[in-house]
Parts: structure tokens; C-alpha cells; sequence
């Protein structure tokens, strides 16, 4: 009797059955079986917030195949994600398989290789509770968010609209960013950066400090113009020449918001693109024989903790002792220490085997799966090389009082950089916090003399905070405690598909909607948008997660709070109050020269005039949401009228390819399907044999007169005659045969032949 193991991706069931033996039966959940109710609620508030789930609508043949399977099965392993959802999904299947909850079923594995699954299976463990009921609080929480303040938005601000106690904080901070930069006003600066040179000619670029009193700044165009005047034509002198040794440490290994940074930095990946290619790498590639065939190829991507297995350094260390040589190979292994509020249950985002390098399995990846394994594999192995050593050396100079301040480095050692290169925030920065240039300077000495023939001053404006891009936005979800791993990606995606937030390039930008209901929510729902309540409320989840809480406890205590405000703006809350402004475009009304605003439809998103209902104007939106062009109509036919009402005739395109059509369409509906003669008489009456389009645009052959005259076939007719009995030769494509029309009735001339047919040209 064979064993069954349910996981809950099919590309997962594939690269696991690889790894476990005949015994072993490995099957697809395909994700959840069991939810909360789409059109109600769904949960019992007044008995200690009890879910009522069901199963999900379209699951029955997959539920009913499981419980075939689990049925017939010897032993069951419950296979899902190591997280919290992977966790409850798990759980659901227990309750629906029948399977006790403190049975030893639960396997989990943090990297898809042989040896991880062939361990898990070994040492299965119970369902964690703890863990479900974490997942379960944030599912009931979310649902009673969305389903209470939703119907508040439709009736006040727009119908269709959804809430989210994440995705409203998240609107909420690209809405203050926006608010940010509008409120901006830049503040003029100069900069004086003379270039300096030494008695031998060598060049030296400085920039201007202040005086022996201090750092001054240079606010406006008088106070540069007095440098200058000072120092020009004068000699500067060196009073400092400062020499120091640096090191630069290696980033620290992924974890998810990290990785969506960087991906988003380095590649350009949206965060949604970012993990669908994670997930595609983890679930396992078919890397063919020479690499063991189907291989998870990097370990669990939704992570916040840095730890690494210790096989997975020692196979790191050896590789870098392998490629670059010992001095790369630090003398005792790196340790990233994880933030205190991390989930530590999974390393972090690592290559599941150091050995398969991806210039080695180009060939076999996606370009996006080949970039993102390169950048995973290269960040892990850099993070356990040997830190950058760099000489560093600051010069500081003085002319008429002032002081001017040059620095810049030499790398001693490269270490890790010999690999990866990361702008991380782990730059190395001289004592002053200027930043040191990538340049050596020439060697000088205390009081030698300089001279600058150019003193560069410059005007600058102080710059506004840039907009949030996907990788700056999760940043800021980390560091808030806004989310957890597995849902940052989410989170993005969902705020722009509820037309909260556009894109504009790379950038997140709110829309006049996002605006107006992050407004709304600050104002009846402050708890809800607050930064620092969503961070608590992920730390109270933790905490069931951990058995320090339970869920009526946490829900209980915010429902209350949550209900009053919710009546509260019932009662107060008009829908005139709340005008949802007209989102402008650069298009102008083709019509009547007005700016045409943006509306929302049946089929998404349009071009309409705002001087409605005098102008009608409308304009559809393509893909790129830009305006589709008008269609131009097709020129009439010469010497070709309508049968019906003698109009000209023009060529359209339809299902079945092109057709003639009365131009006077809808009023006079004369349709005539286009044909291409192929050259051959009929041979029942002597007309011309056409080509006409069947079945799915399927082409077959007719006579002209059809249906006068019946003949008609799915063959091409040939000019050649049977030499048998004189009956015409038909070609049959898919078998390259030619054949003689008289087969039925007898004659059995054949002969394999390949032939070009005409209306393949």
C-alpha cells in the first residue's frame, strides 16, 4: 500500500516525486480547499469569532480525488509551504481527510532537495495549532475589516471599492509620501569644488568645508561669490593628510524584502514578478541528468531571518576556497544576526546547492529564472566571503581661512567584491561623513603648496523625498513592521489593482480615489491606518503564533474599538461631502478641444469629455493605457457595387478571414465572402473551384455555384487525371497522399506524395 504525500503545488508534486520511490504517492491540493464564504460574512462575532468555512467552489474533484487517494493510502504526509499558510492548508486537510490533528503527518523541508524531503519524511511532526490559529486571527481579522468598512466605501465614496486593514496603510503611506513632495519647497545651495594641482601637475577635485569654527553653508549665491573672491588667485595649502585602513563587510544573505529590493534595484522586477520567479526556482527546474533531473533550485523565499544551515556554509567556504583561493575564505564563518521581531522558523533565501552554479545551467532557466538564481546565488556566496580592505586617506587644505576637504580610497584587498557589489547602505564614508570618491589621490604632504585653476562654483536646489518604488515601499514595510514576508508582493499588487495607486514608470503614485479614501479612513478610522497599530497588530498575531495569546483576546480587543468608530461613521458620513475629483488626461477632446478625463466602465478604464452630455466624445484605452488609435475605414472597392442597395463594398476582416461588406453596414447588411480561385474547373459542372473557410476558419474547396452545384471537399483538387479510370486527383495535406476521386467506388489509385497548397502561400 503506498504512501501519500499532499502538497499544494502541482510543480512541487512533480519535483518531489522525483526524490521519493514507487512507494510513494505524491498529489496536489493546488492550493487552499477551504475558505471563508464569499457572500457573507462568515463568522460567528458572538461566540469567540468562530470561522464557518466551506469548501472553495470549483474544489470538489480535487477534494473528492484526495479522499480517494487518502483512502487507499498507508501512510499520509501533509507536504505544504513551511509558513503559516502552508500551516493551515495543512490543517484544512486534516479536518476534510479525517486525519486526527495530533497525528505525526506534518513534513516540511525549507529547500526542495532529495536529502531535505527524504529527512522531512523520516521525522514528520503534528499540526502546530499555534501556527493556524496565527493565520486563522489574520484571515478573520482581515475579513472583518473588508467586509464591514466595504459596503461604508460603496456607499460614501464609490461603488466597488474594497478596504484592507494592510493594503489601507500602505495607500496610506504612498499618500503622505505624495502629500511629501507637493508641500516641497526647494531651498537654493552653492557648491564650491575647486580642482587642485600639485607642483608635478597631478589633479586633486576638493570640495569646501568652512573655517577652523566650523562646517558653513553656502545659502546663496553672495555667500559663494565671497569664497571665490577670497581664494581666487591664491595658493592653497595641505594641513592634514590622514591615512586609514577600512574594511568593507559583505552584505548579509536575502530574506524576502531584501531580495525584492535588490531584484527591483538590479533587474528591474516589479515585487509580484519577483516571487512568481522565486516560486518557479523553489517549487524545482528540470535541470536534466546531469544535474539529477527536476531540482528545487534555491530554499523558502518568504523568510525575514538571516540565518544559514552550517552545511550550507562549509559547502559555501569550500566553493569560495575552490574558486578564489583561501585569502577569500574568511577564518571563522559569518553570522548575520537577525532582527529581534523575525520569523526564524526558515533560513534565509539561499542557493539549495552552492555547487550548481548558474552559468552552469544557463541554458536550462527562463532568463528571468537565470538573473534571479544569479542574484541569489552570488549574494549567499559573497556574504561568506572575506570582507574588503581599503586604504582610505583624507586631505584637507586651506586658502584665505577656508577650508576645502578631499578624500578618496584604494582597495587593498577586494574580498567579497571580487564577486558582488551591492549599493546596501554599507558604503565605506570618511570621518565627516563625505563619502569616500572613487579615485586614488596623489601622495602629499603637510603644508606643500596647490593651485587651482579652476574654482567651480556651482547652484543647486534642495530635491524633494523621491516617490516609493516597489523596492523602497517594502523597505519601508519592514522596517514598520507593515506585513510579513509573504504577503509584501500582495499587498503592492492589490492597492494598484483597486486603482488606489498607479504606476508611473517604476514609481507607486495615488489616485484621486487612494487620496480621497486614505482621507476618509484617517479621519472616521485613524486605528486602521495608523503605522504603528498595524506593527502592534502583527506583533499580537506573533504572539498567538507563539501561545502567548489567543484569538478572541486579540480580536475581541479591536472589534470593539473597530465597531464604535464604524457606527460612529455611519451616522455622520454623507456622500456629498465626499466628491471623488475627475482625474485629468494630456489628451485633448478631438471634438471640442477640451481635456478629456479618465472614467471607469464595463471593460476598464476610458477616455471621456467633460463637457458631457453637450460632447459624447469617448476614446478606448490599449494595454499601455494610452488612447487606441481610431480605426480607419477600409477604401471602397472599384467596380464592385452592393447587390442590395448599390452602395460601394469594402474589405473586412472577420472571424473566418476577409469578407465583402456593403459600406452603408448597419443599414444595409450585403455581406459576400472573399475568394481565391484556385485554378481549377469544377468537375461535376465546369465552374471555377474557389476557397472558402469552414469550421474554425478550417479551408476547404467548393465550386462557385455551390449550392447550385453541390461539389464541395476538404481536399485540394488536382488538374492531373487517375491514370487508372480518368476521375479527377484530389491531395490530402495531412497524409501527403494524392488520392483518385473514385475511391469508393473502387479504384484504388494512391501514391505518397508532398505537394505546397496553394492557401498555405
Amino acid at each position: 500500500m503506498a504512501n501519500l504525500v499532499i502538497v499544494e503545488s502541482p510543480a512541487k508534486a512533480l519535483t518531489i516525486k522525483g526524490y521519493l520511490g514507487s512507494n510513494y504517492k505524491v498529489v496536489a491540493s493546488v492550493g487552499h480547499i477551504r475558505d471563508l464564504p464569499k457572500s457573507t460574512l462568515g463568522i460567528d462575532i458572538e461566540n469567540g469569532f468562530e470561522p464557518h468555512y466551506i469548501n472553495i467552489r470549483g474544489k470538489g474533484d480535487v477534494i473528492k480525488q484526495l479522499k480517494k487517494e487518502a483512502k487507499s493510502a498507508g501512510k499520509i504526509f501533509l507536504a505544504t509551504d513551511p509558513d503559516r499558510e502552508g500551516e493551515a492548508i495543512s490543517w484544512h486537510l486534516a479536518l476534510t481527510l479525517g486525519i486526527p490533528l495530533d497525528k505525526m503527518c506534518r513534513a516540511t523541508f525549507n529547500e526542495l532537495t532529495k536529502s531535505a524531503v527524504k529527512e522531512a519524511i523520516k521525522a514528520p511532526r503534528v499540526i502546530d495549532e499555534n501556527l493556524v490559529n496565527s493565520q486563522q486571527a489574520r484571515r478573520i481579522l482581515d475579513r472583518i475589516v473588508g467586509y464591514k468598512l466595504s459596503p461604508f466605501l460603496w456607499k460614501n465614496v464609490k461603488s466597488g471599492l474594497s478596504a484592507g486593514r494592510v493594503q489601507s496603510v500602505a495607500t496610506r503611506l504612498i499618500v503622505d509620501r505624495e502629500r511629501e513632495i507637493r508641500a516641497f519647497v526647494p531651498r537654493e545651495y552653492w557648491t564650491i569644488e575647486p580642482e587642485l594641482l600639485t607642483e608635478n601637475g597631478q589633479s586633486i577635485r576638493s570640495k569646501f568645508y568652512g573655517n577652523r569654527s566650523g562646517r558653513i553653508q553656502l545659502s546663496s549665491e553672495a555667500d559663494a561669490m565671497r569664497v571665490v573672491s577670497a581664494i581666487e588667485g591664491k595658493t592653497f595649502s595641505v594641513t592634514s593628510v590622514k591615512h586609514a585602513q577600512k574594511t568593507k563587510i559583505p552584505p548579509a544573505p536575502f530574506m524576502t524584502s531584501t531580495l525584492l529590493q535588490e531584484a527591483t534595484r538590479k533587474l528591474g522586477f516589479q515585487s509580484q514578478r519577483v516571487m512568481k520567479v522565486a516560486q518557479e526556482l523553489y517549487e524545482g527546474i528540470d535541470l536534466g541528468s546531469e544535474f539529477g533531473g527536476v531540482q528545487g533550485l534555491i530554499t523558502y523565499m518568504r523568510t525575514d531571518s538571516l540565518r544559514v544551515s552550517a552545511s550550507s556554509q562549509e559547502a559555501a567556504l569550500a566553493l569560495i576556497g575552490e574558486l578564489y583561493g583561501e585569502k577569500y575564505v574568511p577564518a571563522t564563518p559569518r553570522v548575520y544576526k537577525s532582527k529581534a521581531d523575525a520569523q526564524d522558523a526558515h533560513e534565509a533565501i539561499r542557493p539549495a546547492s552552492v555547487s550548481i552554479q548558474p552559468k552552469q545551467i544557463r541554458k536550462l532557466l527562463t532568463s528571468d529564472q537565470y538573473r534571479l538564481y544569479k542574484l541569489i546565488w552570488e549574494r549567499f556566496i559573497a556574504s561568506q566571503m572575506e570582507a574588503a580592505t581599503l586604504g582610505t586617506v583624507s586631505i584637507e587644505s586651506e586658502c584665505a581661512g577656508y577650508l576645502f576637504r578631499s578624500s578618496g580610497y584604494t582597495v587593498h584587498f577586494n574580498g567579497y567584491l571580487a564577486l558582488y557589489d551591492s549599493d546596501d547602505g554599507n558604503a565605506v564614508e570618511d570621518e565627516n561623513g563625505d563619502g569616500i570618491a572613487l579615485a586614488a589621490l596623489p601622495e602629499l604632504r603637510e603644508n606643500e603648496k596647490l593651485t587651482s585653476p579652476d574654482l567651480n562654483a556651482q547652484k543647486h536646489f534642495t530635491e524633494p523625498p523621491a516617490r516609493y518604488n516597489d523596492g523602497s515601499l517594502i523597505n519601508v514595510f519592514k522596517e514598520s513592521g507593515i506585513g510579513r514576508p509573504s504577503t509584501y508582493a500582495t499587498i503592492i499588487s492589490t492597492i494598484i489593482s483597486r486603482s488606489y495607486v498607479k504606476r508611473d514608470g517604476k514609481n507607486l503614485v495615488p489616485t484621486p480615489l487612494g487620496e480621497i479614501t486614505t482621507d476618509l479612513m484617517m479621519e472616521h478610522f485613524p486605528e486602521i491606518v495608523d503605522y504603528e497599530f498595524t506593527s502592534q497588530m502583527e506583533d499580537k498575531l506573533d504572539g498567538i503564533e507563539h501561545g502567548g495569546s489567543s484569538i478572541s483576546d486579540v480580536l475581541g480587543d479591536f472589534y470593539q474599538r473597530f465597531s464604535s468608530e464604524l457606527e460612529r461613521a455611519e451616522t455622520t458620513v454623507t456622500k456629498t461631502e465626499l466628491q471623488l475629483p475627475e482625474e485629468e488626461s494630456d489628451v485633448l477632446c478631438d471634438k471640442c478641444g477640451s481635456r478629456m478625463v479618465y472614467k471607469n466602465g464595463r471593460f476598464g478604464r476610458f477616455l471621456a469629455c467633460p463637457s458631457y452630455p453637450t460632447c459624447r466624445n469617448t476614446k478606448a484605452l490599449g494595454k499601455d493605457g494610452k488612447p487606441l488609435e481610431p480605426k480607419v475605414e477600409p477604401a471602397p472597392i472599384a467596380d464592385f457595387v452592393c447587390e442590395l442597395c448599390g452602395g460601394s463594398v469594402v474589405e473586412r476582416q472577420g472571424r473566418y478571414g476577409s469578407f465583402y461588406a456593403c459600406s452603408n453596414y448597419p443599414t444595409c447588411r450585403f455581406t459576400k465572402q472573399k475568394t481565391t480561385d484556385i485554378g481549377i474547373a469544377c468537375p461535376d459542372c465546369g465552374a471555377r473551384v474557389i476557397i472558402k473557410h469552414g469550421r474554425a476558419g478550417r479551408v476547404f474547396y467548393s465550386c462557385e455555384r455551390y449550392p447550385e452545384c453541390q461539389f464541395s471537399s476538404w481536399d485540394l483538387p488536382l488538374e492531373e487525371k487517375c491514370p487508372d479510370c480518368g476521375e479527377m486527383l484530389f491531395y490530402r495535406k495531412s497524409r501527403k497522399l494524392v488520392f483518385c476521386r473514385n475511391r469508393k467506388n473502387g479504384c484504388d489509385y494512391k501514391r505518397e506524395q508532398e505537394l505546397r497548397v496553394k492557401d498555405d502561400e
